[in-house]
């Protein structure tokens, strides 16, 4: 399969006080792909995927999505476009259901105008209906039909995760960041929620862009997998490749021989 950069980040710098966070740092995310971050505590992975993100303003460098420069564009900008995040906590409506949190997450909704909902019923009826149907057609794709209608606070990490994941599909993203999606979440949902990634961008073409701590669920999914430290790119490929390279073993476990 030939991919394109839908992510393209072009030496981008980012300080804080004294300390560089990210250091005139490159890379790319192809269209269609499922890519890995991964690094040290420090390495900048955090403060680079927040510049991406939208949440953090780059000091020097440019983030292209899509082929637009967007470097600086605030994160509800990115969202419409396609660009959306998850995070290591969830961010669910606790007091909604499971099925009603996947029903907000489309913008203007008719039935947010009240003149819509005086002089126009039908139609605010309609497309609540398509919307419920959409949110159900999720609901249906990720397993959840057992907990649609338990309120979303009472929902395991897992179930929650996979929730997150299911408001990324109530608008079509065309790119996931997924913020340590491990997170909480017991390994039989872990699992499940792998099989979702996948089945997100093998059927529905989805990419994805994920920081990670858990290695295995990193080979699993990924490839490439991009490696920081101190805040640059040192390493890219296979996990295969990456779990074999002296450099980054160093990186992680201060050297080679002792990472032996």
């Amino acid at each position: 399969m030939s991919f394109d950069a839908v992510i393209d980040v072009k030496d981008v710098t980012k300080s804080f006080g004294g300390l560089t966070a990210v250091n005139k740092c490159s890379l790319r995310v192809e269209r269609g792909s499922i890519t890995g971050l991964i690094g040290p505590n420090g390495a900048g992975k955090s403060t680079l995927f927040n510049m991406v993100a939208g949440n953090i303003v780059p000091d020097s460098g440019s983030i292209y999505f899509d082929g637009e420069d967007v470097t600086g564009v605030p994160p509800y900008k990115l969202f419409a476009r396609g660009l959306l995040r998850t995070f290591q906590i969830a961010h669910e409506f606790s007091h909604m259901t499971a099925l009603e949190n996947l029903m907000v997450v489309p913008g203007d909704q008719p039935g947010e105008r009240l003149a819509n909902i005086w002089f126009r019923p039908d139609f605010v009826r309609k497309a609540e209906h398509h919307v419920r149907q959409k949110a159900l057609d999720v609901i249906d794709f990720l397993k959840l039909g057992h907990v649609k209608n338990e309120l979303a606070g009472n929902l395991s990490g897992g179930q929650k995760k996979l929730l997150e994941l299911g408001r990324t599909m109530m608008v079509d993203a065309k790119v996931v960041l997924l913020d340590e999606v491990a997170a909480g979440v017991n390994r039989t949902l872990l699992q499940d929620l792998a099989a979702n990634i996948e089945r997100m961008n093998e059927e529905l073409g989805y990419t994805f862009f994920v920081i990670e701590h858990d290695m295995d669920l990193i080979g699993r999914l990924c490839d490439p997998v991009i490696v920081m430290a101190q805040g640059e790119v040192i390493a890219q490929g296979p996990m295969e490749e990456i779990r074999a390279n002296p450099e980054i073993i160093e990186a992680y476990f201060g050297s080679p021989v002792e990472a032996a």
